[in-house]
C-alpha cells in the first residue's frame, strides 16, 4: 500500500427538495384544501477518523465526493425523503485545511471523530405549511435550498508512541521489522525507506504503537533529502528512539562521529521545530555486534558525559532488544498515566 499523507479534495453537499404546491383533488369533496408536503433535507458530507487507515491514498483516485439530494415533496402531504449523508473515512491524526485562507479547521486525533465538510440544503416547504386563518389557500411553497461546495487539503500526521529517528542506515527499518509485523525495505544504502512505516509491539501486558521516520540528513528542516516531508510525523509521537550506527558513515562515505551524528539529527528536529526538543527521547547504539566492546563503552562514555543514558542493542542477534523495549514501554505507559 502506497504511502500518502497529502491530498486535495472537493466535496458537495446534497441540495434540499424542494416543497410541493398540490391542494387536494378527490371526488365529492369540494374545495380541497393545500396539502403539498415538505422537500426532503439534503445530505451532508462528514469526514471520520479511523484506526484502520493509515495513508490517503483513496483520496489521490477520487478526488469528488458528493452526498445525495433530498427528495421532492408531493401532494397528500408526502414529506420527500432526506438525502443520505455521506461519510469519509480518514486516518487518525488527519488535518482539515480550507485550500484558499490555508486555516486548519479541524485536527481529528481520536478514533471515530468526526467533523462536517459541507451541510446537506434545507427541503423547501410546502403549500400546506402556509395555509392559516387568513389564508386557506396558499399557492406558495418553497425550492429546496443548495447544498455547499468547498475544497479542502487533507494534511495526515501520523499518530504513534514510539517514532524512531537517526541518520540513514541507522538501522531503524531492520529494528521496527524484528519487534512488529511491519515489513519495510531493507537495503544496505541510504534512503532504503521512502516512507514511514507503522507497527504494533506487544511488551509486557500492553502494546504500543511505533514509527519509523524515514532517515534524516543535515539540512532536512529546509527541505534537503527527504526535506520536511516526513519531519513532521515526529510532531504527534511520544517518546523518540534515536538509533546511533557505532560505524555509520556519511553520503560521501566519510566515518561520523556517534556523537557528531546524534547533534545532527538533534539540530534538523529543533530547527523544524523547537517543540521537538521538549520531546522525551531515548538513545540505543544500534548495531552493537558490529564493534569492539571497548569501542562500545568508550561510545557510552562520550554519551554519559553529555548528561544521556544510551542502551546497546542488536537487531540481528536481538541483543539488548527486550531490555529496550521495556524502557520504551514504561515511558509511553508514564506519559498516559
Amino acid at each position: 500500500m502506497k504511502f500518502i499523507d497529502e491530498a486535495v479534495i472537493e466535496v458537495a453537499s446534497g441540495n434540499g427538495g424542494p416543497g410541493s404546491g398540490s391542494f387536494r383533488r378527490e371526488k365529492y369533496i369540494e374545495r380541497g384544501g393545500p396539502d403539498g408536503g415538505d422537500g426532503g433535507k439534503g445530505g451532508s458530507v462528514i469526514i471520520q477518523a479511523t484506526s484502520n487507515k493509515h495513508t490517503l491514498l483513496d483520496f489521490k483516485f477520487n478526488p469528488l465526493w458528493r452526498a445525495k439530494h433530498g427528495g421532492a415533496g408531493s401532494g397528500s402531504l408526502k414529506n420527500g425523503k432526506n438525502g443520505e449523508d455521506l461519510f469519509i473515512s480518514v486516518p487518525i491524526g488527519t488535518q482539515i485545511i480550507d485550500i484558499n485562507t490555508k486555516e486548519i479547521l479541524c485536527d481529528l486525533s481520536d478514533d471515530e471523530e468526526t467533523f462536517v465538510l459541507a451541510k446537506g440544503g434545507r427541503g423547501g416547504k410546502g403549500n400546506d405549511f402556509f395555509k392559516s386563518s387568513t389564508n386557506q389557500a396558499p399557492t406558495h411553497f418553497q425550492p429546496g435550498e443548495p447544498g455547499e461546495k468547498s475544497k479542502f487539503l487533507l494534511n495526515l500526521k501520523l499518530v504513534a508512541d514510539i517514532g524512531i529517528i537517526g541518520l540513514p542506515n541507522a538501522g531503524k527499518s531492520t529494528f521496527i521489522s524484528i519487534i512488529s509485523s511491519a515489513r519495510p525495505k531493507i537495503a544496505n544504502y541510504p534512503f532504503t525507506t521512502l516512507t514511514p512505516n507503522l507497527g504494533v509491539v506487544k511488551s509486557d501486558s500492553s502494546s504500543f504503537v511505533v514509527a519509523d521516520i524515514p532517515g534524516l540528513i543535515p539540512g532536512a528542516s529546509s527541505g534537503k533529502g527527504l526535506g520536511v516531508k516526513f519531519l513532521k510525523h515526529i510532531e504527534r509521537t511520544t517518546v523518540l528512539l534515536h538509533l546511533v550506527d557505532p560505524l555509520n558513515i556519511d553520503i560521501e562515505g566519510n566515518p561520523i562521529d556517534p556523537i557528531e551524528a546524534f547533534k545532527l539529527i538533534n539540530d534538523e528536529l529543533i530547527a523544524f521545530s523547537p517543540e521537538l526538543e521538549k520531546k522525551d527521547q531515548i538513545v540505543a547504539i544500534s548495531k552493537c555486534d558490529t564493534t569492539d566492546e571497548e569501542k562500545l563503552k568508550e561510545i557510552q562514555e562520550s554519551f554519559k558525559a553529555l548528561g544521556i543514558e544510551t542502551f546497546l542493542m542488536s537487531s540481528v542477534s536481538q541483543a539488548g532488544v527486550k531490555d529496550l523495549l521495556r524502557e520504551l514501554n514504561r515511558r509511553v505507559v508514564a506519559d498516559k498515566k
